[in-house]
């Protein structure tokens, strides 16, 4: 899911009301469109990650976020 690479049809991401702007968009995507019955396919990507040196942003406090959005868009938010 924290890939930051997603691949969706226009008409499926014009439907969705995205409330997040950082790193709980994944979790946020992915349970709005599980809810809409989306088929979701996972595809093997290869990539770099960046280190903390090079610029890296993502820390524990984000993982905290993410799993607070997969609890919030999964179990407490009724609407796409």
């Amino acid at each position: 899911m924290e890939t930051c690479y997603k691949m969706i049809k226009t008409d499926l991401i014009r439907r969705i009301d995205l409330q997040e702007k950082r790193f709980g968009i994944e979790p946020e995507l992915t349970a709005k469109l599980a809810k809409m019955k989306v088929r979701i396919y996972e595809v093997g990507i290869s990539y770099y990650g960046r280190t903390y040196a090079e610029g890296k942003k993502i820390g524990w406090r984000d993982g905290l976020k993410a799993l607070w959005c997969i609890l919030r868009y999964n179990l407490f938010n009724r609407s796409n």
